[in-house]
């Protein structure tokens, strides 16, 4: 199946990260995982419509900054309403704000579409702090994109953690309720 995102066009880069070096990531890490590949999606209504039986904790991802240039991926059970002002006075960030397009870039080498916890592997510079909803951690597998919004990747939550730790970005674990 084409991989339409990773392929630069004149009104959208290079990911700096393939989807088969992730994986090569994963099993480096002596992390298990399942990898499916499906068309293009671009929201979780779209995911849900398109999965099937794929089980496991399925998640929504929040690339988020505040007047800082503080940024911040939050990685959430897929139906968990978010209450951005909230979350901002819990993480002492103040107004939240969705990271644009550049910014999403720039700092996790993704596209709309595909913002995923294993884009950390692109925050070389560590300024992404990632925060993990602590409901997601009981699903065995969490699924989320490698990079690119035409393929999932199952893994246990334990290896999630165990990715993230092994790229610098020890996740903070938060109810987001």
């Amino acid at each position: 199946m084409p991989n339409d995102t990773a392929r630069p066009t004149a009104e959208t880069p290079a990911i700096p990260t393939l989807p088969q070096q992730l994986l090569g990531r994963l099993e480096a890490l002596g992390i298990a995982y399942r990898n499916h590949e499906h068309a293009a999606v671009f929201t979780v209504e779209e995911a849900k419509a398109l999965r099937g039986a794929l089980h496991g904790g399925h998640i929504k991802n929040l690339f988020l900054r505040n007047k800082k240039e503080e940024m911040w991926l939050v990685v959430a059970e897929e139906d968990k309403r978010i209450d951005l002002k909230a979350l901002g006075e819990r993480l002492g960030a103040g107004k939240l704000s969705f990271g644009s397009a550049d910014r999403l870039m720039r700092y996790l080498g993704v596209l709309p579409g595909a913002v995923t916890p294993f884009a950390i592997i692109n925050d070389t510079d560590r300024k992404v702090k990632v925060v993990l909803d602590r409901d997601l951690m009981g699903f065995d597998p969490v699924n989320a994109h490698p990079l690119v919004n035409t393929m999932t990747t199952a893994l246990s939550p334990r290896d999630l953690v165990r990715f993230l730790e092994a790229e610098g970005h020890s996740p903070t674990l938060m109810d987001l309720a």
